[in-house]
């Protein structure tokens, strides 16, 4: 902590949060020899699994952890949405947020906050002491607030994220080079701001570890050519953790979480394909590259990761299905997703979730109609291109699941039980003694 906190005799608690992209609670608690930093953690205070949510997509979670309540109030839905009454789609980056941060409310409360790399923040708020954007920014240089951040992250050879596209060649070496690189730069970014502001509320995201588990995590469950590397890198992650945890004053608390939790993958489902070939979607010609070219006669279609919109008459521009009939054409859908297998015979869906059971809020209006959870090994995707087969394979061998999220937390009073990504918010304003109204959330707090 910097010199000037230290003078300046606050005795207010804080809290440090670590947030450790898409790493599932399972890895850590069964394999605590190899990851002794976690599992002290999780002695001296308090850790489970918890659950994500609807839908599990980081794009659509980390708003969800950082305001406390559901898409329907934050308006992300995922890393593609859709604007109300047309075709066209956007990617929401992080002034789509239509929520108050957890670093927000810090703020408002004449305290301080460091943000940095937490995904769906891009452009920098300018209303935090520092804070670097993270996944969807375009680079450092638009990134950081205030300018000596970027000068000084340059100096580490800092960049917002992994190469994705090393982890598509068969040898990993390189992808594997670069998110160690990554990490390590990023780990001394966190340290030195730990240690160098005067903060209330210290907030950073490793996002390297849902990058790695993207490209390696069937060799970490399955024995692969990979395993070894997988779980080098993930002690690495142990000791970075451990060594954050170290640089603490006392009267700071860490939490540690995921946003979702991770799973092998063995078929990518192209959903929009499976309509087509099931009579729910057609396009207006045979080589459609986006929503907008899909047909009147449309029953239905999808977005990643597994959201399905009905083509609703006055909702959709070329709405095909009459508001009466909404209730009978959904429950025919969650019924065909419920029912369809995979090639190896196993169910692709888990459960299908409808929207009033999953969403609520005043930006509800672009909701999807269901929302399918896959069983473990189906990756849920869409497209528009009518070329695709519906179950293919890929570069990717993990996906991200609902269950197996992670939640550590350096208290042992906290209760986690039933916990889900909406609990982390108020648990952290519990935390730092600032007052909320229990109704503002769709959590609560922990602690």
């Amino acid at each position: 902590m910097g010199l000037f906190d230290r003078l300046r005799g606050d005795d207010a608690p804080r809290v440090a949060f670590i947030g450790v992209d898409g790493v599932p609670y399972s890895l850590l608690s069964e394999n605590e020899d190899l990851f002794p930093n976690f599992a002290t953690l999780a002695d001296e205070g308090t850790a489970s699994e918890i659950s994500s949510i609807v839908p599990p997509e980081s794009s659509a979670c980390w708003p969800s952890l950082t305001t406390g309540v559901n898409p329907g109030e934050t308006g992300v839905y995922g890393f593609q949405d859709r604007e109300v009454g047309t075709y066209d789609t956007y990617v929401p980056m992080g002034n789509e947020v239509q929520a108050d941060r957890v670093w927000d409310r810090v703020q408002e409360e004449g305290r301080r906050a460091t943000v940095l790399n937490v995904p769906v923040t891009f452009p920098p708020q300018r209303n935090v002491q520092r804070m670097v954007s993270g996944f969807l920014s375009p680079g450092l240089e638009k990134a950081a607030y205030p300018d000596d951040v970027r000068d000084y992250l340059e100096t580490l050879d800092y960049r917002i994220d992994v190469n994705p596209k090393l982890g598509h060649e068969k040898n990993k070496d390189e992808f594997i080079e670069d998110a160690h690189e990554t990490i390590d730069a990023r780990f001394e970014a966190f340290e030195h701001y730990i240690e160098e502001d005067d903060w209330d509320l210290f907030f950073g995201v490793f996002m390297t570890t849902d990058r790695v588990n993207h490209f390696l995590f069937k060799d970490y469950e399955q024995d692969g050519e990979y395993k070894d590397e997988f779980l080098e890198f993930y002690q690495k992650v142990d000791d970075y953790i451990g060594r954050l945890r170290e640089a603490l004053p006392d009267d700071v608390t860490m939490i540690v979480a995921s946003d979702h939790g991770f799973t092998s993958l063995d078929y990518e489902v192209h959903f929009n394909e499976w309509l087509r070939e099931e009579g729910w979607l057609s396009f207006q010609d045979d080589s459609p590259e986006e929503l907008g070219d899909i047909a009147t006669e449309s029953k239905a279609y999808s977005f990643i990761p597994g959201r399905f919109y009905i083509n609703l008459e006055g909702r959709e521009p070329r709405g095909s299905v009459p508001e009466e009939e909404y209730d009978d054409v959904r429950d025919e859908l969650k019924a065909d997703l419920e029912a369809l297998e995979g090639p190896d015979g196993n169910k692709v869906v888990e459960r299908v979730v409808e929207k009033e059971d999953a969403f609520r809020g005043d930006h509800d209006d672009i909701a999807p109609d269901l929302v399918a959870i896959p069983n473990k090994g189906f990756d849920l995707k869409s497209g528009f291109k009518a070329d695709s087969e519906i179950f293919t394979t890929g570069p990717r061998n993990g996906m991200h699941s609902f269950d197996d999220t992670s939640l550590y937390i350096d208290e042992q009073s906290a209760s986690i039980g039933d916990a889900d990504l909406f609990d982390i918010t108020p648990t952290i304003l519990d935390l730092l003694d600032i007052e909320y109204s229990r109704g503002e959330f769709d959590g609560a707090s922990l602690v």
